[in-house]
């Protein structure tokens, strides 16, 4: 009798546990279930430079752009380094060279002019323009003599005549797995994802001072 009764203690207390366990791990889920969910803003890096990127555009009169240059710095470095906006070689130095932000905005702003008023000089799409801050005022004059109007194709073309005049630069490195292998000047993917990026910002969560929600300017 006592040994049926020990037999019976153990296993009322073997399920007592396993309540309490399983009572556990149900409060564990339902607290977490109940957590608000952090929202991760990915443009936060860039967004801390709008107003240093709006104040040099002003100089230009071009404050209306600040969301572009702010999708072009997301596509160039996504908010961080020295050099935010990837503007040494534009200024004529060696890649990284500038290691100071307010200095790469300069420069990457400057480079902005220049590509956008040559663009709105050889009546190319503003497509364009934004690949020419990754290729160079070149690829606006190949593309005016190409209908004017951007595509994948036209940068592959553009990237592959630049490669052919310095292969042994322009050579992904030797990696062939690269996606832009073998055209490796440039990234002729660059507009697409800068746009992509514009698109991305405007969904972005940004409130102004007034409680609204700030969706950028348009182009």
């Amino acid at each position: 009798m006592k040994k049926r009764k020990r037999k019976k203690s153990k296993t009322f207390f073997g399920l007592f546990v396993l309540f309490c366990i399983l009572a556990a791990i149900q409060n564990h889920f339902q607290h977490k279930t109940q957590e608000p969910l952090m929202q991760v803003d990915p443009f936060a890096a860039v967004k801390q430079y709008r107003p240093q990127l709006q104040s040099e555009l002003e100089k230009y009169h071009l404050e209306k752009y600040t969301d572009v240059l702010l999708a072009l710095m997301q596509q160039e470095s996504h908010g961080h380094g020295g050099d935010p906006m990837q503007a040494s070689e534009s200024a004529g130095l060696a890649r990284n060279t500038i290691q100071d932000p307010k200095q790469s905005i300069q420069a990457g702003v400057k480079h902005f002019h220049r590509v956008l008023t040559y663009g709105n000089q050889q009546k190319v799409d503003f497509p364009t323009v934004i690949q020419a801050y990754n290729m160079g005022s070149g690829y606006i004059t190949f593309v005016a003599k190409h209908g004017g109007k951007h595509s994948e194709e036209l940068a592959k073309q553009f990237s592959q005549m630049q490669v052919k005049k310095q292969p042994e630069l322009y050579n992904c490195n030797g990696n062939k797995s690269n996606f832009r292998y073998p055209y490796c000047y440039g990234d002729f993917t660059y507009s697409t994802k800068v746009l992509n990026n514009m698109q991305l910002l405007v969904d972005s969560v940004t409130v102004n001072g007034d409680g609204k929600k700030n969706t950028g300017e348009s182009f």
